[in-house]
């Protein structure tokens, strides 16, 4: 069942002077999806977020730079990451709708989504994250919101990252929280940097931060594996009310930022095996075919409750599962 989707064409206002990857037309590519899958209805124009919900994630320093930069006609944080004149307004926006899909999926079931600009997993509390040389394209984390919300509302949370490059904010964000459980899947070795398979959590918050650095060029049967034997059996232990999705199709073969060769085969996969939990999709990276084609295939799988054949792992991506398996085993039965 498809619940509430969250979009406005405030989202359309964060836009480069120049050439940038992460720019307007990425929403152009979501919204055919999504007339072309029938879900116009769906759609509903979302809420700016309080600010003081705002401060639960970022510091009030880093907050009031990106409002000022916003104000004074935009610039550049850094060699990736834009502020136009009306970034701040999409930012909370953003914030926002991720809040509103976390409490509609945890009060209507389904999947619920935000297709926000400008995305957020890279964005931690002072902007820049774990020793990353930018913010990636982010502003304010939309993912982090979304924990937060299940948190405040069940006590817990759980995120799941498939994007290519691994969620550095959400992670830095949560890292000495146990309560949030954070499962990320991305390419090894590219940006950000981290994402490592030892980096398990804080003090007391350890086993609750899994990371999966992909080898590269790995294909649906690798990610398929990785699913399989790490995803769903924490998934099943948290028993989660609601799943927040950190939704990045830029692994989808061809979308041009990394070298991961996934299909509409495992994006469908991936929405097929939540089907029984209410998802809070959130809108991160995917540029080009991965929201052409991995974006409805993600949701179709959702709807369909349809597995289909897959090709068999790799063995760099058997010898990774077994790692990761072995330094979780203290904290989870997989």
């Amino acid at each position: 069942m498809i619940g509430e989707i969250y979009y406005s064409r405030k989202f359309l206002l964060h836009k480069p002077d120049n050439y940038h990857p992460e720019n307007p037309g990425r929403l152009w590519l979501v919204l055919t999806a999504i007339r072309e899958l029938g879900l116009e209805n769906h759609v509903l124009e979302p809420s700016p977020i309080g600010e003081e919900l705002i401060y639960r994630i970022h510091e009030r320093e880093y907050v009031e730079k990106i409002r000022e930069l916003s104000r004074r006609g935009g610039g550049y944080l850094d060699a990736d990451t834009y502020v136009s004149p009306r970034t701040w307004e999409a930012a909370i926006l953003a914030l926002g709708a991720s809040r509103l899909a976390t409490l509609s999926a945890l009060r209507y079931g389904g999947m619920n989504l935000a297709l926000v600009r400008p995305p957020g997993h890279h964005a931690g509390r002072r902007g820049k994250a774990l020793g990353a040389p930018t913010l990636g394209f982010c502003i304010f984390n939309n993912s982090a919101m979304a924990a937060l919300t299940s948190k405040e509302e069940t006590g817990k949370a759980l995120v799941i990252d498939f994007d290519a490059h691994h969620g550095n904010g959400t992670q830095e964000i949560f890292w000495d929280d146990a309560d949030v459980v954070h499962i990320d899947l991305h390419e090894r070795d590219i940006y950000p940097g981290s994402g490592d398979v030892g980096e398990i959590g804080g003090i007391n918050a350890k086993g609750s931060k899994i990371n999966l650095p992909m080898p590269h060029y790995s294909e649906d049967g690798d990610y398929i594996y990785a699913w399989e034997e790490v995803v769903i059996p924490i998934v099943e232990e948290v028993k989660p009310k609601v799943v927040i999705v950190s939704a990045g199709f830029d692994g989808f073969k061809g979308d041009g930022l990394t070298t991961l060769k996934l299909t509409e085969v495992f994006y469908s996969y991936a929405g097929a095996t939540l089907r029984k939990y209410p998802l809070a999709v959130i809108l991160e990276g995917g540029y080009s075919s991965g929201l052409k084609k991995g974006f409805p295939a993600f949701i179709r799988g959702y709807e369909e409750d349809k597995v289909r054949d897959h090709a068999q792992p790799s063995y760099e991506t058997l010898k990774l599962v077994e790692e990761v398996k072995d330094i979780l085993s203290p904290w989870w039965s997989l």
